[in-house]
C-alpha cells in the first residue's frame, strides 16, 4: 500500500504550469474547500483556489483557478454574480437559511403580490446590506460564523452592495395545517459581496412575517455560467477516461473574462520583463494579447502608463 501511495504522489500534474480555470457545478452538502480538495486530487496539483465561496447548502457555479491561473482569482472575485433561489416568507431562522434553527413563525398567506413586489423594489439597486451573522466575514481576525457558533452575539456593519435584478418567477402558498407560508422562486443578479440569504431575511422583515432561504443555485460568475460547468462526478469520470479537465485554458479564460488589447511581440517582451506600455484609453482591467493569441498580462491604465496588474506569462515560464 505504501509503495502504491508513493507512486501516486509522484504522478505529474494533469495540467501545464499555466493551468486555467475549472468551472464546477457544486452539489449541495459540499463546502467550497471540499471542492478544492477534490479538484486537487483529480488534477494532481496543490495549486488550486476558488474565486469566492458557495455555502454548503447552495449549488451551482464555483470558479476554480489552477496553477498560474490561481493569480487571476483576485480579479474574478470582484465580478457580478447571478442566482436562482427560493425564499420562504413566514419563518425566520438563526442562519437566514434552511440549515438553521427556526426562531419565529408567522402566517404569511395574507400577503399580496403587490405588497411583496413593493418591498422587493426597496431591496433592488444600490442598497446597504447587513451580512448574515454566519457569514465568512472576519470580525477581529475571526470568521463571523465561528463567533456565532460559539454563542457570541455578532453584530456586522451594513455594507454597500448592488442588486441589479430581483425578480419573482413564481409564488406558491404552502398550507401546513397550522400556518400558511409563501414560497417565492426568484432570480437575483448582484455585485460581489451580496448575500442572497440576507435578501430573504430583509424581505421577510420588511413584510412583517420573517423570511429565510430554502434553496440557492448560482448560475453565473461574471461571464462563466452553468454551460461551462461540470459536477465533480462528471469530472471524476473524465479523469478516469483521460479527458481534459480544465474548462478553459489560461489564455481562453483571460480573453473570456476581460476586454482585450492586441500587442506586438516586442510589447509582449516588455511586459514579461516588468516594463509598461503606453495607454490607449481602455478603462478598468484588460488583457494584453500577443500575435499568437497568448494572454501576456492584465493591464490597468493610470496617467501615461498601462501597467501590469498581473503578468500572466512571465519571462521565466
Amino acid at each position: 500500500m505504501g509503495a502504491v501511495q508513493a507512486k501516486r504522489e509522484k504522478l505529474p500534474p494533469l495540467v501545464d504550469a499555466f493551468g486555467g480555470l475549472l468551472i464546477v457545478d457544486k452539489d449541495g452538502g459540499w463546502t467550497s474547500h471540499d471542492v478544492v480538495a477534490k479538484s486537487r486530487r483529480l488534477l494532481r496539483t496543490k495549486k488550486v483556489g476558488h474565486a469566492g465561496t458557495l455555502d454548503p447548502m447552495a449549488t451551482g457555479v464555483l470558479v476554480l483557478g489552477v496553477e498560474r491561473a490561481t493569480k487571476l482569482l483576485g480579479q474574478l472575485i470582484l465580478t457580478t454574480k447571478a442566482y436562482t433561489a427560493t425564499i420562504r416568507l413566514g419563518q425566520s431562522t438563526v442562519t437566514d437559511d434552511a440549515e438553521g434553527e427556526v426562531t419565529a413563525t408567522t402566517a404569511a398567506g395574507h400577503l399580496t403580490d403587490a405588497e411583496i413586489a413593493s418591498h422587493i423594489a426597496t431591496l433592488t439597486g444600490d442598497i446597504q446590506q447587513v451580512p448574515a451573522t454566519v457569514s465568512a466575514i472576519k470580525v477581529n481576525g475571526e470568521r463571523a460564523y465561528a463567533r456565532a457558533r460559539a454563542g457570541e452575539d455578532v453584530e456586522l456593519a451594513a455594507r454597500p452592495v448592488t442588486v441589479s435584478r430581483f425578480d419573482v418567477l413564481a409564488r406558491r402558498d404552502i398550507d401546513t395545517g397550522t400556518t400558511r407560508f409563501v414560497d417565492l422562486d426568484v432570480e437575483v443578479e448582484c455585485s460581489s459581496g451580496t448575500y442572497i440569504r440576507a435578501l430573504a431575511r430583509d424581505l421577510g422583515e420588511k413584510l412583517g412575517v420573517g423570511g429565510h432561504l430554502t434553496a440557492l443555485r448560482r448560475t453565473r460568475v461574471g461571464p462563466f455560467t452553468l454551460e461551462h460547468a461540470r459536477t465533480l462526478d462528471q469530472l471524476a469520470v473524465a479523469a478516469e477516461a483521460g479527458e481534459p479537465l480544465l474548462s478553459l485554458d489560461i489564455d481562453t479564460a483571460v480573453r473570456t473574462a476581460f476586454p482585450a488589447r492586441d500587442i506586438t511581440a516586442a510589447q509582449a517582451e516588455d511586459l514579461r520583463n516588468g516594463r509598461w506600455l503606453d495607454p490607449i484609453g481602455l478603462p478598468g482591467v484588460y488583457a494584453a494579447v500577443d500575435p499568437e493569441g497568448h494572454a501576456i498580462a492584465l493591464l490597468q491604465e493610470s496617467g501615461k502608463r498601462a501597467s501590469s496588474v498581473m503578468v500572466v506569462r512571465p519571462a521565466n515560464l
